[in-house]
């Protein structure tokens, strides 16, 4: 998994989701794409990400209307062409998160 320059323009929910904190998530993948932690806007954080196979995905937080603590562990969303795509993306990031050092 890695940062995409391709259009996510399309990708929707495909019903597949994860549980994690901001925090779990920026050790995983990095910064995120868009992040305005304010709670005024439908996300606070997005990433725009594509799969090992090159398919392009959203994760994003969804309606939370408030600002996220970036340690609390909440539901992300995983945004896709079509849903195997979005289920490659949750396994991809599952992997990365379980290899992350724990302090």
């Amino acid at each position: 998994m890695k940062k995409t320059d391709k259009s996510i323009y399309g990708t929707t929910y495909q019903f597949v989701c994860i549980i994690a904190s901001v925090e779990n998530l920026r050790k995983a993948i990095g910064e995120p794409t868009f992040e305005q932690n304010d709670g005024d806007d439908k996300t606070n954080f997005e990433w725009h990400m594509e799969t090992n196979d090159g398919e392009p995905i959203t994760i994003y937080d969804w309606k939370e209307n408030r600002a996220l603590d970036e340690e609390e562990m909440i539901e992300w969303y995983i945004g896709a062409f079509n849903p195997s795509a979005a289920l490659q993306g949750k396994t991809e990031l599952k992997l990365l998160m379980s290899v992350l050092p724990i302090f």
